[in-house]
């Protein structure tokens, strides 16, 4: 059992994490890690993604994951959300394609119209 200053901290600490997610005026990197995701191969695009982030050491770049995004044909899915900017979304991302996604749309600011759902739409029809 715990002490009642141990659980006290340890509530401090997951409060601060909590506002911190909240309060985030950086690039948040969203990865859709329901089972279809999952299935698709979205563990290891979330783990290229949070090893880009801290190798390149963007402390204003979050790694999140969320549950289903509603495109399962297009899994993995990863939405970027940049401040001021429209939310874009990646589709089918492989692990491969993290580091230009990385290179050019987080750090360059060029969104890499290729993978994007617009583009994915545009060769289905």
């Amino acid at each position: 059992m715990k002490s009642l200053q141990e659980l006290e901290a340890i509530r401090q600490k997951t409060l601060e994490t909590i506002n911190l997610r909240k309060e985030h005026n950086g690039t948040r990197i969203v990865v859709g890690m329901a089972t279809c995701g999952i299935a698709a191969g979205a563990r290891p695009v979330l783990a290229a993604f949070m090893d880009e982030v801290a190798k390149r050491g963007l402390g204003d770049v979050v790694v999140a994951q969320t549950g289903c995004i509603g495109v399962c044909r297009l899994e993995p899915i990863v939405e970027v959300y940049k401040p001021g900017l429209e939310k874009v979304t990646y589709v089918k991302v492989t692990s491969d394609m993290v580091g230009r996604i990385m290179t050019e749309h987080i750090v360059n600011n060029r969104v890499v119209d290729e993978y994007t759902i617009g583009a994915a739409e545009a060769k289905k029809q």
